[in-house]
Formats: structure tokens, sequence, C-alpha cells
């Protein structure tokens, strides 16, 4: 199968599984017709789903994030002993973990197409990292609360393993409060990939997004933390502050660097 044959025959297995879905039509350019697989990917709820269709997915997600660009921990320069910064798209990062900014839920995000975290490295996983995450909420028999932390593999992506935790959700003023959360956030991500022996972790802005934690002080608190634990005695030799937007990058620059 051709990247094209494979993405059309996902879009039908996938149209095929609503009868709302009867009147959709496959667009003809393959950039929309990414746009729809990505959407119908997202709004699908979490249910098993046939070998073909995930041997045909897997393969196709791979292809994608090699065309993407894969980014080796080895090839990235340390800007502190065991601590680096990089600048890029997590889905692309081949290290031992990434760390997923997740809500409550736990099973990503559900809106077509959307530009956060949560939705990126659920899109590029593959489905599959639904089924791991309900399954753990159904376990547990709650949503996620704020500042633990879960693992599951990571599927397609080029890493091992995700990461998940959710952050502090910001409407008014910061309080003590959101920044204890937050930091718990970094703090149980990384006990849990020592706890599984891992060796690096790479993480992302946790809640300076769609949860409007202020982006300074998130980044002091994740510093700190990180700092804080690779004091200990730990597996993690290696953590990676991973950044998307120039203010950012700025930031943790200048955090790292003592500016």
């Amino acid at each position: 199968m051709t990247q094209e044959e494979r993405r059309i025959f996902l879009i039908h297995e996938l149209l095929g599984e609503e009868s709302k879905y009867i009147q959709v039509k496959i667009p003809e350019e393959p950039e929309e017709q990414k746009i729809l697989l990505r959407a119908l990917m997202n709004v699908r709820r979490p249910k098993p789903v046939n070998a073909q269709f995930l041997q045909i997915q897997d393969e196709y997600l791979q292809m994608e994030i090699t065309e993407k660009g894969i980014t080796d921990l080895d090839s990235l320069e340390e800007i502190q002993a065991g601590i680096y910064l990089w600048q890029g798209d997590i889905t692309t990062l081949r290290c031992d973990a990434i760390v997923n900014a997740a809500n409550s839920g736990m099973t990503g995000c559900y809106v077509p197409n959307h530009k956060c975290i949560d939705n990126c490295i659920h899109s590029f996983s593959g489905i599959q990292l639904r089924l791991a995450c309900d399954k753990i909420i159904k376990k547990q028999g709650h949503d996620e609360a704020t500042g633990a932390a879960k693992i599951t593999r990571a599927f397609n992506l080029p890493c091992k393993y995700v990461l998940h935790t959710v952050g502090p959700v910001i409407s008014g003023v910061l309080t003590n409060r959101d920044c204890d959360l937050l930091a718990s956030c970094y703090s149980s991500c990384l006990k849990l990939a020592a706890e599984h022996g891992l060796d690096s972790i790479a993480f992302c802005c946790i809640s300076t997004g769609e949860f409007h934690f202020p982006n300074q002080k998130a980044a002091e608190i994740a510093v700190q933390t990180v700092k804080n634990f690779m004091q200990t005695k730990t597996s993690i030799k290696k953590v990676i502050f991973n950044v998307y937007k120039d203010i950012d990058a700025h930031i943790y620059w200048r955090l790292l660097n003592g500016n």
C-alpha cells in the first residue's frame, strides 16, 4: 500500500463505524484527507478495532512521523549537566518517555484537529493510546487527579512511553495551591519514570496552554522541581525541557543560563 492508499483505507473504515457519516465524502486533496482522518480519530470513542486497521494505521503513522523528521536525544546538547532545552515537536522526539499534558478524563482531546499537545500526542500515537488510557481510568473508577501521573506505551511515537499528567487549570488569581499542584505534576512524572527504570524524560510546558498557567512561573517551578529531583538517587540521567513557542524558549533559556 502507498501512504495515500493507507490513508483512504483508514478514512473509509472510520466513516463506516458511524451511520451519521454516511454523507461524508472523502476529499481529493491529500492535506484535506489528512485533516479528515485526524478529525475522525480525534472524535472516536475508545472501543475495539480490528487487527487489519491497527496494522495499516501503524504503518501510516510511523511513515508520517518519519517524514516529519525524528530528533534523537543523543543529537541534543546539554545546557546543564543532564538537562536539555529543545524547541520542536515532541511527537518526533526519540527518548525513553515524553510527558503529555492530559485532561482529567485522560483519554485525549476530542476536539477535531485541535492544536493542544494532548491532541497531537494521541493523533500520532494512534487509537491504541486512547484505549490504554480508557482502561486505566475504568480500572481506577474515577477521573485522574490533578498533579498525579500515569504511564502507557507510546505505540507509534519514536519514544518508548508516554507519561500523562493533569495540570492545574487557572481561571483567576494564581494561588500557592496551583503552584504546588504543578510542582506535583513534575515530581509525579519523575518518580513514575524512575520506578520504571527510565533514563530520559521530556517535559512539555504543562498547564501553560489551554490551562492558562503563567509561562514564567510555570517554567520556574518546572526547573526547580527537576533540579531538586536530580539531586536524589534515580535512574533518570537526562531531562529535556521541550518548548514549542518562542516565549517559552526564551524563558527557559534565561532560567537555565542563570539570567
